[in-house]
């Protein structure tokens, strides 16, 4: 593999950090040109900048701009050459239509599809983490796409899913197996996830993520979004995608061919082998995380989902087949929701509840006629329309 340069955007959250421990390994492999993320670490920005040698630094917030430069100044930045600094929230848009050979989108939140068009736009691979880009955009994201593979998931699911897929034909596949840690509230009952705390909704039993995606997790909201990434990136109707708990996470999905073989992929979970995936494809790099330890005796277990405690993946089956614009209207009114969680102005419970009525209300775009403005009018709707739900709680 000759030497590639990378775009990172959201540098300073958890895909983005790991993908800099990564890249700090293969220096020989990769070179980075820019770096963007919101700005609420200005110090870890600069030093990230400064490490990495980065012409250009993109700053969603404006607010925090002067920060993030004034930390730049404090470790040195510039002093070999200028690092340009873009302010505002079509920075990472600007850096991820600049060419780079990879942009990885790391950003989280629906803000990622002006990004993801970019770097699609520019010819760049795609190492798309932000999957709510592809769920919002849908149509949007496969039409702008300048060739098939031009897009490489980041999502250990459909990373696991992607290098399953080699083993056989698109035409011999049977269908996708997406598995689910089932998040901290695998096995309760529907009324004793009425009370609990968004502490406890942040305490993944697996994986360590963001605020928004832990939350996600715990309410299978993710596995929707997840289930209708899937059937966009790999061209596999919904009814042909099965989701699993798997508990220990070591599975990340699987592939059934016609002739009843399944092929699985298995790893300790470690975000950083999707993530450097993500980065060479299709090639592999060498020692990015442990393997499986085959010396010591194990178990993995797989258990149907209860869509009863977890409706949000019946959800993502019907918004998928509704129309072009419902993906986004799930994704967007859930972000309101997810939100409103967090600062303790509504229940666990409400969070799918009132995504579910908000959905139920949409007309719809059909996918021949849709474009980015009716995506963007379908999500300013979904987030009003939620939060007048969310008011009447």
């Amino acid at each position: 593999m000759s030497l590639r340069s990378v775009t990172l955007l959201g540098s300073t959250g958890s895909i983005g950090t790991q993908a800099i421990d990564v890249i700090s390994r293969h220096r020989d492999r990769f070179r980075v040109d820019a770096i963007a993320a919101g700005g609420s670490d200005p110090d870890l920005l600069a030093r990230q900048a400064v490490d990495l040698g980065v012409e250009r630094v993109g700053v969603s917030d404006p607010a925090r701009a002067v920060e993030v430069e004034a930390a730049l100044a404090r470790y040195g930045a510039g002093e070999a050459r200028p690092v340009e600094v873009l302010v505002g929230p079509d920075a990472a848009t600007e850096l991820a239509g600049a060419g780079s050979d990879v942009v990885l989108n790391g950003i989280t939140g629906s803000v990622g599809l002006g990004p993801t068009l970019a770097a699609l736009g520019a010819g760049s691979s795609l190492a798309l983490a932000n999957k709510e880009s592809l769920v919002v955009g849908g149509v949007l994201v496969q039409d702008a796409k300048q060739r098939p593979d031009q897009i490489v998931p980041v999502d250990s699911e459909h990373s696991a899913i992607a290098q399953a897929l080699r083993s056989g034909r698109r035409d011999e596949v049977r269908r996708l197996v997406l598995t689910a840690s089932g998040g901290p509230f695998r096995g309760w009952a529907r009324d004793d996830v009425k009370t609990v705390s968004p502490q406890q909704a942040l305490a993944h039993p697996t994986w360590d993520m963001g605020p928004v995606v832990t939350i996600n997790s715990a309410t299978l909201m993710n596995k929707g979004l997840e289930l209708i990434e899937a059937h966009l990136l790999f061209d596999v109707p919904t009814d042909e995608i099965t989701v699993v708990v798997h508990p220990q996470s070591v599975v990340h999905s699987m592939v059934e061919f016609v002739d009843g073989s399944t092929i699985a992929q298995a790893s300790p979970p470690d975000m950083r082998l999707p993530i450097a995936l993500g980065l060479s494809w299709p090639e592999r790099l060498g020692e990015v995380a442990a393997g499986c330890d085959w010396s010591a005796a194990t178990a993995w277990t797989f258990e149907p989902l209860d869509e009863t405690l977890f409706p949000a993946v019946r959800l993502a089956r019907a918004a998928a087949s509704a129309s072009a614009t419902h993906p986004a209207v799930y994704n967007a009114a859930n972000e309101e929701c997810v939100a409103a969680f967090l600062e303790g102005r509504i229940g666990f419970l409400d969070i799918v509840a009132t995504v579910e009525r908000v959905l139920g209300e949409h007309e719809g775009t059909s996918r021949a006629e849709v474009t980015l403005d009716d995506v963007t009018a379908a999500e300013a709707w979904a987030r009003a329309r939620a939060h007048q739900v969310l008011a009447q709680r």
